[in-house]
């Protein structure tokens, strides 16, 4: 892979913040999700905290995370966004996190859907490491994007 074939390498192999500025704000969603491989089921977790509930805790920290990624991966733009959704579902593994990110702007809001994920993800897992200690976050994607240069999207596997 050239140097020149990455947005945030400039053609001397530095690293810049691509210039969005030429760009029209659109509205811009991503999506993602991740996994947390756990025997511990979605209710035992609900039924076996006496803390306040630990999923809307993650939940919080997702949304905390996503309005945060700026500060967080260094060549990201700032955005304001306009919706932060984070869920958290049962899944046969265990429990599947996803986000929805929207936002009114010249760039996409993939990392901050990506980020909203993981910041829940480790909420969980730092909530449930005494319950299920070989707990892990797995399967982190992006499942789709839109409103930029290109839209798409991915099926859930």
């Amino acid at each position: 892979m050239t140097s020149d074939s990455l947005s945030h390498v400039d053609g001397s192999g530095r690293l810049q913040m691509v210039d969005v500025s030429a760009k029209s704000p659109t509205r811009r969603v991503a999506r993602a999700s991740c996994v947390i491989v756990t025997a511990l089921a979605l209710d035992e977790l609900r039924s076996a905290s006496t803390a306040p509930d630990v999923v809307q805790s993650a939940r919080l920290s997702g949304i905390q995370g996503a309005k945060a990624t700026s500060s967080l991966i260094p060549l990201c733009h700032p955005l304001v966004l306009d919706d932060v959704q984070v869920d958290v579902t049962a899944h046969a593994r265990g429990l599947e996190v996803t986000s929805s990110v929207t936002t009114v702007s010249r760039t996409g809001v993939e990392m901050e859907a990506l980020t909203a994920c993981v910041l829940c993800a480790l909420s969980l897992l730092d909530s449930i490491c005494e319950l299920s200690p070989g707990a892990r976050m797995a399967d982190l994607a992006l499942l789709s994007k839109s409103g930029g240069k290109s839209d798409w999207g991915r099926e859930l596997a």
